[in-house]
């Protein structure tokens, strides 16, 4: 997938604002600390177009990015956040669960997991959500530049078990650091965004 172009359209903290039109998305969801905004700058070829945040849990609404004029990656706020209060949280959860049920235009959700460790319970219930409402997920096992290759496959083994993943849903092996899985990810995303 060649980048022509990418923006940031909105940041929209309610439903009402999200973007209206045709095109197709994909959510990206995942820890706070995860590596999420490095995983957008590197797939888009962006140096600092997703902010990389010192303070996890800052992405505090949907992020919607135009790329190339024909679809969008939507950024949600981080989950497993415990620096803000339980009303805030609850506010949150209401307009992802509003996003996540009625947005037509989703595709699917990259939801982005530390392949060094064992998936958290986060992770698993929201692994488990997206599947109650029928979402295709593609995991994204962030982090890969800090294990060796050799350990990979016993890794993803692990976040396989963890999450009882359908057969169906892909996980890439991904390390922004060095851009290894990026084009994987790339053919998944499309394969979800316009299939």
């Amino acid at each position: 997938m060649k980048i022509n172009s990418a923006e940031i359209i909105i940041s929209a903290a309610k439903p009402n604002q999200f973007p209206a039109g045709p095109f197709p998305e994909v959510a990206l969801s995942g820890r706070s600390n995860v590596g999420k905004s490095s995983f957008i700058n590197t797939v888009l070829a962006r140096k600092n177009l997703a902010r990389t945040s010192q303070r996890p849990g800052k992405t505090q609404t949907l992020n919607f990015y135009f790329i190339n004029e024909q679809f969008h990656f939507v950024d949600v706020p981080g989950y497993g956040y415990a620096k803000v209060s339980k009303s805030e949280r609850e506010a949150w959860g209401k307009v992802m669960e509003v996003y996540f049920q009625e947005r037509e235009q989703l595709k699917g959700v990259v939801q982005l997991i530390d392949i060094r460790h064992k998936p958290t319970e986060d992770d698993t219930m929201m692994y488990e959500w997206l599947k109650y409402h029928e979402l295709p997920v593609l995991i994204i096992a962030t982090k890969a530049d800090k294990i060796p290759k050799g350990k990979y496959d016993k890794h993803i083994k692990i976040i396989k078990e963890e999450l009882k993943m359908e057969p169906n849903d892909k996980i890439v092996v991904f390390s922004s650091e060095t851009g290894y899985g990026k084009e994987k990810a790339w053919k998944e995303m499309e394969s979800l965004l316009f299939h």
